[in-house]
């Protein structure tokens, strides 16, 4: 048995979701997995926008194959699967194309099936989910070991946010929820945030949140995504590229459940296996 079967842990599945669009969702997938990657982890991104992708467009890569090509058989995801920066994969998802936006049994289980046979070690599986409150939005986000929410301080933002932990609570028994803020002035106004969702969310739902950071807003980052870079390699100097940093350190300190909490626990199982000798 080799060093590398003995020694790797199981890999860690999260998933990146927001209540509505336009705050930063997919810019915050693309700057923490290209963290962890240039700290010389192995990360998978799964683009599961599956009607309005754009992970690909984010890092400026022109994918030949995307997931529509796999749910239909045209290919399979080590075909479809493209490298970025630092050796970071994706695996990107279809857009302007109804076909495959709705997931049914057959799909999900062939997904699974497709990463369970994937050759490539990976430390990190991020899944960028599309926002608001799907079926498949639930079905990632119930999938994945941990779940980062991303929001604003725009008071839509927030109460579309808590509208999805109060889905995922009472219906997916979801209790656990790690929260970062984007686009905020200072980081007074991200715990402004964090501290308005606590509240109503320890009064009316039985959750917990864990703040994981703040992103400041910046022009820089405005730049980056017109000329399709991640702002980490554009400008890895920038306050923004510090903060994603930081957050990307917190994500390395999370310790997951050892056993799928739910059903449809999203693991690769030869990956979830911590080989012991």
């Amino acid at each position: 048995m080799t060093e590398t079967s003995q020694s790797r842990s199981a890999t860690k599945v999260l998933s990146v979701t927001s209540g509505k669009g336009g705050v930063g969702k997919t810019a915050a997938v693309a700057n923490i997995g290209l963290s962890l990657a240039r700290s010389g982890n192995k990360v998978l991104i799964l683009d599961a926008d599956l009607g309005l992708a754009n992970v690909d467009v984010v890092f400026g890569l022109t994918p030949t194959y995307n997931l529509n090509h796999f749910f239909s058989g045209e290919a399979d995801l080590e075909a479809i699967m493209v490298k970025g920066p630092h050796d970071i994969r994706i695996l990107p998802a279809g857009s302007g194309l109804q076909s495959f936006i709705q997931l049914d049994s057959d799909h999900k289980l062939k997904l699974l099936d497709g990463l369970d046979s994937l050759n490539i070690i990976f430390d990190y599986l991020l899944i960028d989910t599309e926002a608001g409150i799907s079926e498949n939005v639930t079905y990632f986000n119930t999938a994945a070991q941990e779940i980062i929410l991303v929001t604003t301080p725009d008071p839509t933002a927030i109460t579309d946010v808590y509208a999805l932990m109060k889905l995922l609570s009472t219906r997916y028994h979801e209790k656990h929820f790690n929260l970062v803020v984007n686009m905020v002035s200072d980081e007074e106004e991200a715990l402004d945030v964090y501290r308005k969702l606590s509240i109503v969310s320890n009064r009316y739902l039985d959750i917990s949140i864990d703040y994981f950071g703040s992103i400041p807003f910046d022009r820089q980052m405005t730049e980056a995504i017109r000329k399709q870079q991640v702002i980490v390699e554009l400008y890895p100097n920038s306050k923004t590229a510090r903060a994603f940093a930081t957050i990307a350190e917190r994500v390395v300190t999370i310790t997951t459940q050892r056993y799928p909490k739910g059903s449809v626990q999203f693991f690769w199982k030869q990956l979830l296996q911590t080989n012991t000798g």
